[in-house]
């Protein structure tokens, strides 16, 4: 039975939102000792994009600070006072971009979900490793509110301070186990990726996420889709909300489907009747009429513009039925070296490293050119140790078959 973690040790800290107690908390967190805990809390699903509307911050004899980015919008004080400090972040991937904007960006990193994974725990949420490993319910209940919020409810700030209140004991406990399993240097490997990770360039054709697109069939009605996905976005970056509450997913296809021509069929369709998607219906239209009236040659295309790696691994079989039997070969070996090394196969080989590698093995196929393929595709040293000679062996077997 876990129990239940449910007040800071030292009380709930005040809320920072001014420069001068900013200064203060950037003092009292150079004078503390050891890996500092970091989290943000974002508005998801109610603003536009990904900015942070908390940040937390605990060291060992600074306490716990937490910091509001509407009042405080620069951390490059402390940045600077951090300096080569560890951060301790769960999923940090998630966070490290709007903790970037703000101007605060650690040099050195442990991630508590990334080291939960190499451990092979099933399940690496926050929470349920903190009851795994600590034997402390942390209340997770505030981890979808709108952060955006002002004033922020007490009871969220104390969920906040808690979210960074054992994350370093969490952080040690993990660093213990992955020494004893031998695989810290793997995890220091993995957490300096993480850090490296440049931003992914935008999206191709972004609009094609639209949910149900599937059901879209011509490409004038993809046309719609389009139109309707941009004026959206237009309208939700413009208002600083997220788009889909402005207007649902479902309502662009079921547009793009029936192409209203007025006010009223617009109305009849059921994601058209919210408030907010009423508001905007003279640019609901006029997004249909203008993909209405495009020439064929501009209306998209029903399949995405073709990437720079191979084409979904689903269409092997029919496009190339011997690359997929490397497909086949190469992830069983990836998936008998991930049990056998107790963690997902996913965190021992990235999933595009694989399909990439068997869609185009290189030539001669040794375990050295294997390796060097793995290394182009961004695999850590550590993998490609590990699994360069079993695939390579893999594939060879594929072709003394005269399969491959």
């Amino acid at each position: 039975m876990s129990v239940p973690l449910l007040e800071p040790r030292e009380g709930l800290p005040p809320l920072i939102s001014t420069g001068e107690k900013l200064a203060e908390a950037v003092s009292r967190l150079r004078s503390g000792t050891g890996p500092v805990a970091v989290d943000a809390e974002r508005a998801s699903g109610f603003r536009y994009g990904h900015r942070a509307f908390l940040v937390q911050f605990r060291r060992t004899g600074a306490g716990t600070m937490l910091i509001d980015p509407v009042g405080c919008p620069d951390l490059a004080g402390l940045d600077a006072a951090l300096g080569d400090t560890e951060a301790v972040l769960h999923a940090a991937g998630q966070d490290l971009p709007c903790l970037s904007d703000l101007g605060y960006r650690p040099r050195r990193l442990f991630d508590t979900e990334l080291a939960g994974r190499l451990l092979g725990y099933p399940r690496v949420g926050l929470g349920t490793l903190v009851a795994e490993v600590l034997g402390l319910a942390l209340e997770k209940s505030h981890s979808a509110a709108d952060w955006s919020t002002r004033p922020l409810p007490l009871e969220w700030l104390k969920y906040a301070a808690l979210d960074v209140e054992v994350l370093v004991e969490l952080r040690d406990a993990l660093a213990e186990q992955l020494a004893e399993q031998d695989k810290l240097a793997w995890a220091e490997q993995e957490f300096a990726n993480v850090l490296a990770a440049k931003p992914p360039p935008p999206r191709r054709d972004p609009w094609r996420r639209t949910s149900g697109i599937h059901r879209v069939r011509s490409r004038r009605s993809l046309g719609i889709v389009r139109e309707l996905w941009l004026e959206r976005d237009r309208i939700a970056r413009h208002r600083d909300i997220s788009p889909t509450r402005i207007l649902p997913d479902s309502a662009i296809v079921d547009a793009a489907r029936t192409a209203p021509g007025t006010m009223e069929e617009l109305g009849k369709l059921t994601g058209f009747t919210g408030r907010g998607a009423r508001r905007y219906g003279q640019d609901w239209l006029r997004a249909i009429r203008m993909a209405k009236s495009l020439p064929d040659d501009e209306l998209p295309e029903p399949s995405a513009p073709p990437s720079d790696g191979p084409p979904p691994a689903h269409r092997w079989a029919e496009r190339d039925p011997v690359a997929a039997k490397r497909l086949t070969a190469t992830r069983a070996a990836v998936a008998a070296l991930a049990d056998a090394g107790h963690l997902p196969a996913e965190n021992l080989l990235a999933p595009d490293a694989v399909r990439r590698l068997a869609w185009q093995p290189p030539e001669p196929l040794t375990p050295e050119s294997v390796a060097g393929e793995l290394n182009r595709y961004g695999a850590r040293p550590w993998q490609v140790e590990i699994t360069s000679t079993p695939i390579a062996m893999a594939l060879l077997r594929l072709i003394e078959k005269g399969e491959a």
